[in-house]
């Protein structure tokens, strides 16, 4: 494999960033995940939309967009396969042991990784923590990711692929890697970005090429939603077939179904939507 960093591709093996790198020292660092289909980015210039956004939430410099976009380039071009995970990764570069930042400029990380396609239905689990939405990184994808990994680890313990935590109001907000959509009577519903949850990129295409809407939504919805369906960028729409004791038969549900073969249908048209 060959990783792009600070400028340059070089070997898995040799890749390295120091170890008083802020993103490894306190976590000080942003992220995305992209979609590639036999080395073409998917919705890429939205991924960068939110990197910008999560740079500025974070107080980091903006990235230099088309840096990015030369490096996301290399790796695809450098790393061959069907379906990949594009891994852009933004640090607050080399610094002090401390919440202090360093003035040697930021690091970027471009990776690629083979994934397998997700199955069309998953079962879930709820967790007892809560997404904090009055956080001063609410809303940002940023590498502290510890607690998402406590929640993904329990859900697999529990025989769930996803952990779907609320917030501290006791509202509906988001999985450890997706946004969550329930089927209420026929319509499509997900929690709003005031929830805390991310403004997931495929989560704002499922918004804009069907008819779904954003609505508070308490956390027992989960529990009484005719049908349950996940989005991410890996996962483009999963249905839910299980919420903690709660089977859905049939998963995905009709309403999930014509979701998905919405999104599939207008994702292979458009790589840039």
């Amino acid at each position: 494999m060959r990783i792009w960093v600070n400028g340059a591709l070089q070997d898995s093996g040799q890749a390295a960033v120091s170890v008083l790198d802020h993103g490894i020292t306190v976590g000080d660092g942003i992220f995305e995940t992209v979609k590639a289909v036999e080395g073409r980015p998917f919705a890429l210039g939205r991924h960068l939309d939110r990197l910008e956004r999560s740079a500025r939430g974070l107080g980091l410099p903006a990235p230099d967009r088309e840096s990015v976009r030369r490096a996301c380039a290399e790796v695809l071009d450098a790393n061959p396969a069907p379906l990949g995970r594009l891994r852009i990764t933004y640090t607050g570069g080399l610094g002090p042991l401390g919440s202090d930042r360093g003035d040697h400029g930021p690091t970027l990380i471009v990776a690629l990784g083979e994934v397998a396609r997700r199955p069309d239905a998953a079962p879930v689990v709820t967790v007892p923590w809560t997404r904090n939405e009055h956080s001063a990184v609410a809303g940002l994808k940023t590498t502290s990711y510890a607690e998402n990994v406590v929640a993904l680890a329990r859900a697999h313990e529990y025989g769930a692929s996803e952990a779907i935590l609320g917030n501290t109001a006791g509202r509906l907000c988001e999985g450890t890697g997706s946004n969550v959509f329930v089927v209420l009577d026929g319509r499509i519903v997900t929690p709003p970005l005031s929830s805390g949850c991310l403004a997931g990129v495929t989560r704002a295409l499922v918004l804009q090429w069907l008819e779904a809407a954003e609505e508070d939504l308490p956390l027992s919805v989960l529990q009484r939603a005719d049908e349950v369906f996940l989005t991410g960028t890996l996962r483009d729409v999963q249905g839910v077939s299980r919420v903690d004791d709660r089977e859905l038969p049939g998963a995905p549900g009709p309403v999930t179904a014509k979701v998905m073969a919405v999104f599939a249908e207008r994702a292979a048209a458009e790589m840039e939507p």
